[in-house]
């Protein structure tokens, strides 16, 4: 199956967005023109109805890009959470601004380095009137430094539970924490006695992060594939007008085969990363390997092909001018976020009852 041509119009109209309006200034234009915000939100919490086909487009383009607009973890993470967790109260009251991008969402999950759902410590205590108090600490909390909607996973009496926090309330400290790939804005959030309003049910949100994390993955891997693609791209680019030797680096058959094979990278991954769209646009119930696998392929296809790019562009690969060292860096940044490839094979291989070494 291939993208539909709908699917491809709203490619051309998000990478021309992005053409015009470079960095974090292409994200009003993006939700206020195209709606990029609201895709996968349902109509009736005032998005356009879409699925994982459009979020797959978008998110490739904005890899491409290396856009830093806070599109996965808003558009992603945070709605896909609120609309996983069944609260409709939750849904109608905050769907409705994320969908229009008037505000960012951030989903706190990450703790330890680890997205495992069950390893979820941060702690939740019942108060008064069906309030809750949280306590603990969030790592690598997207756009969470900004983010005006905060949901927070913490553990209760019932397990891991869904909980909505004021961003700027009292016991909430956010900061943005300085990563190497400094186009994914990252943040640590603790929580010292903040107040949280429950959302879904009580015990429910390791399933709800269970799903999310496939979704997750999914848009990761076709983040991946953006990026990945471009890199290869600027490195034909770059090899049919570089001269060495009285002729184009690009003609001489060490190069060719390089690039060769960084297009068999990207075209496996490309596959990956559209089987895990299509099985979650589908509803497929086998959704986790699809995105375990996609996720893990898409990871190293991607740090492989930007290795290349450094390589086959030599002294200027490294300069700070261009972007190759920026695709690197965002490679081995996505490739640890929301778990490294060999801990997506484990799951993978635990999930199909095979033995891991």
């Amino acid at each position: 199956m291939r993208p539909t041509e709908e699917q491809e119009e709203l490619r051309s109209a998000v990478r021309a967005v992005l053409g015009r309006h470079p960095g974090e200034t292409a994200w009003r234009p993006l939700t206020e023109q195209i709606g990029v915000a609201g895709l996968a939100v349902p109509e009736e919490y005032g998005g356009a109805g879409y699925g994982a086909g459009e979020v797959h487009v978008v998110v490739e383009e904005l890899g491409r890009d290396l856009s830093p607009v806070p599109y996965l973890g808003s558009a992603v993470l945070t709605v896909q959470a609120l609309l996983a967790s069944g609260d409709p109260e939750a849904c109608a009251r905050l769907l409705p601004d994320l969908a229009s991008g008037a505000v960012v969402g951030a989903l706190a999950w990450a703790e330890g380095g680890s997205w495992e759902p069950s390893a979820v410590r941060a702690e939740a205590t019942a108060g008064p009137g069906g309030t809750w108090r949280l306590t603990g600490t969030k790592e690598h909390v997207l756009d969470g430094a900004g983010a005006e909607v905060l949901l927070v996973a913490a553990r209760t009496g019932a397990g891991v539970s869904l909980f909505e926090v004021p961003a700027d309330g009292t016991g909430v400290d956010r900061a943005a924490t300085v990563t190497m790939d400094s186009t994914r804005a990252q943040a640590r959030v603790v929580l010292t006695e903040a107040e949280g309003r429950l959302v879904g049910a009580d015990g429910d949100a390791e399933r709800v992060l269970t799903h999310v994390l496939d979704l997750a993955c999914t848009a990761l891997a076709a983040e991946q594939v953006g990026a990945a693609a471009r890199c290869l791209e600027l490195t034909l680019a770059y090899a049919k007008e570089r001269v060495q030797f009285g002729r184009p680096i690009g003609s001489f058959q060490a190069v060719k085969h390089r690039l060769a094979d960084a297009y068999v990278l990207v075209e496996s991954a490309r596959s990956a990363a559209l089987g895990a769209s299509f099985a979650a646009a589908a509803g497929d119930p086998e959704l986790s390997r699809h995105a375990a696998a996609a996720k893990s392929a898409c990871s190293e296809a991607f740090s492989a092909v930007a290795g290349e790019m450094i390589q086959l562009h030599g002294g200027i690969g490294i300069t700070w001018e261009h972007d190759a060292h920026r695709y690197f860096k965002r490679a081995h940044g996505s490739a640890q976020l929301f778990g490294p490839p060999a801990w997506h094979r484990a799951r993978l291989a635990a999930d199909l009852g095979l033995a891991v070494a």
